[in-house]
């Protein structure tokens, strides 16, 4: 007899929501955060709550591996955790940098969901591939008035004398970065100072370093910015292991 798994149209057609964790030896890296965030973006989308108790028994299963953490909730109440190996690219940005182009968002319909982390990365992606074909691995999203955003992937952070800052998600109406938040709060360890605030591209580009901060990645620092090359800051390895990222091993 062949087997029938019964599927709902949200599981069909990325109506859901998910997050991507680094799993280290010692567990999810800042599960809670994450778990918080799944079910804000959750109740963003109308869904309902997440079942936390049914996702953490999936991952103590995993618990003894390592790598990229995946957890998926979807509107037909579909739950699925995996790990899979960190790509190779991502451990290449992390220790080479990252190419960036900006690009502008405009107006955000009414019906955005870009606060939440759904499962509709179509055009997040596609925003990637459009940088590749500029000579770019990513993209800096504008706001119609010319702040800066977010990447498709990542939070935006940059270092500007002894000030460490991210761009406010609640202000922006972008999804709110774990990582970027967590190395805000730490930042104090290492002798800088943190803070949330709008910058326009051209201050951004004024900025002494610039990273793109992920789950994964830690930080990617931006090595040339709309084609313009910048040179690497001291601060990367020190911020990398900061957040508990081995440092990157030298390109071969």
């Amino acid at each position: 007899m062949t087997e029938r798994i019964l599927v709902s149209p949200g599981d069909l057609l990325g109506d859901g929501v998910f997050e991507t964790l680094d799993l280290r030896p010692s567990g999810p890296w800042l599960l809670p955060e994450h778990l918080a965030r799944l079910s804000r973006s959750a109740s963003l989308l109308e869904m309902a709550p997440p079942p936390d108790s049914v996702i953490r028994s999936h991952i103590s299963d995993i618990s003894d591996l390592s790598g990229a953490l995946r957890i998926i909730y979807t509107r037909g109440g579909l739950v699925n955790v995996s790990v899979s190996a960190i790509p190779p690219a991502v451990l290449r940005e992390r220790r080479d940098g990252v190419r960036a182009v900006s690009a502008g968002l405009g107006q955000a319909p009414p019906w955005s969901i870009a606060a939440a982390k759904s499962l509709s990365y179509a055009s997040n992606l596609a925003a990637r591939r459009w940088a590749a074909r500029h000579g770019a691995e990513e993209v800096v999203w504008l706001s119609s008035d010319g702040y800066v955003l977010e990447a498709p992937t990542s939070s935006v952070v940059w270092l500007t004398g002894g000030m460490l800052c991210t761009v406010p998600p609640a202000e922006a109406g972008i999804l709110a970065g774990i990582t970027a938040a967590h190395l805000l709060a730490v930042a104090g360890e290492v002798g800088l100072k943190s803070a949330e605030r709008m910058i326009t591209l051209p201050e951004l580009a004024a900025a002494d370093a610039i990273w793109l901060a992920s789950s994964l990645r830690g930080l990617a620092e931006v090595t040339e910015l709309d084609g313009v090359p910048r040179p690497r800051s001291p601060w990367t390895p020190r911020l990398l292991t900061l957040l508990g990222f081995p440092l990157p091993a030298p390109a071969p």
